[in-house]
């Protein structure tokens, strides 16, 4: 793996970026950049698609009905190679993450539609072979764009609700090289921090030693259920608790993709996270039952230690496993 290789596989992605989501464009401008066979995973209710006919149809058509006047605000851009050593996947992904804003014109996965402006949060991730993607893994934050539209099907987050924000320092789009000893040790600080997850005795969140890790004012992102925390006061309170109380014997980290790039990285497993629904969660009670969760993360590094975090979680793939289908019914306003 070269940095030309690493380039031409930005050029591809940052080509389709720039053409989807515009309405102005056709799929003849968007057949050519992706494969022929491929897989577009896209989380619940879409997910897996297989094709070019398929992944228009099912997707990017139905989306831009939905949002026709769409337009995407890249907030994270970068690129790396895996060695698909946990869960296949080999090869050179591109991640990319943001919201797609436009006007919520028409329903979309039965949430119905606002007529008002509505931010879509994405995460993506997606793999290139013989110059063209052969790969998506999409995250879509759907509960978000419920509550936009006044839909409540979970209780209120315990973390803050907002428009998540992009990295502080504005670096997040990574068109040129970063240098290698950057990249390497944003990578071994995460995967640092998340051996020290793995460290938690099941009773007291010290046991994991966060601070090692993390700077004491960092920003967590989490997705529209759970809330944005500030602090690492705040993540455990609102966010590492409750999850720990509801998933004791998590086991995470299996990843389809694992890139880093200077002070960044991302990734992304499907699923990700394995564990038993032993506890409440965000209004579950336990079921005592298997789940796994699709999960995607984020995170900058800064001065030696983890700043900032962007989490997606699949959560109505999630709750389905924990009895309860999230969009069952939901062109209902409450």
């Amino acid at each position: 793996m070269t940095q030309d290789s690493l380039a031409h596989a930005k050029q591809i992605v940052w080509r389709f970026l720039e053409t989807f989501p515009s309405p102005r464009q056709s799929r003849q401008q968007l057949d050519p950049l992706i494969s022929d066979t491929c897989e577009w995973h896209v989380g619940h209710p879409v997910e897996r698609l297989e094709g070019q006919t398929s992944v228009w149809s099912r997707f990017y058509e139905p989306l831009l009905q939905a949002f026709p006047d769409v337009e995407r605000r890249t907030d994270i851009f970068l690129a790396g190679h895996w060695d698909g050593h946990l869960d296949g996947g080999e090869g050179i992904w591109v991640s990319v993450t943001g919201h797609y804003v436009g006007t919520f014109f028409r329903n979309w996965l039965g949430v119905p539609a606002t007529g008002s402006v509505a931010a879509l949060r994405f995460g993506e991730f997606y793999r290139v072979d013989g110059g063209r993607i052969a790969e998506a893994r999409i995250l879509l934050d759907v509960i978000g764009l419920m509550r936009q539209a006044a839909m409540h099907v979970l209780p209120p987050s315990r973390g803050v609700e907002i428009l998540i924000p992009g990295p502080a320092d504005h670096t997040g789009i990574l068109r040129d090289p970063q240098p290698a000893e950057e990249t390497a040790a944003s990578m071994n600080l995460v995967m640092a921090m998340i051996g020290g997850l793995g460290r938690y005795d099941r009773a007291d969140l010290r046991s994991m030693a966060m601070e090692n890790f993390w700077r004491r004012d960092m920003m967590w992102y989490g997705p529209c259920g759970i809330g944005t925390t500030r602090g690492i006061g705040g993540f455990q309170r609102h966010h590492q608790q409750p999850f720990l109380t509801a998933f004791p014997d998590r086991q995470g980290g299996n990843h389809r993709a694992r890139l880093a790039e200077g002070n960044y990285v991302a990734t992304t497993g499907w699923p990700s996270v394995r564990a038993t629904h032993a506890g409440e969660y965000l209004g579950a009670p336990a079921r005592g039952t298997p789940i796994n969760m699709r999960v995607m993360d984020w995170w900058r590094r800064k001065d030696g230690l983890l700043v900032e975090n962007w989490v997606f979680i699949d959560l109505p793939h999630l709750f389905l496993q924990m009895g309860v289908d999230l969009l069952a019914g939901i062109a209902r306003r409450p």
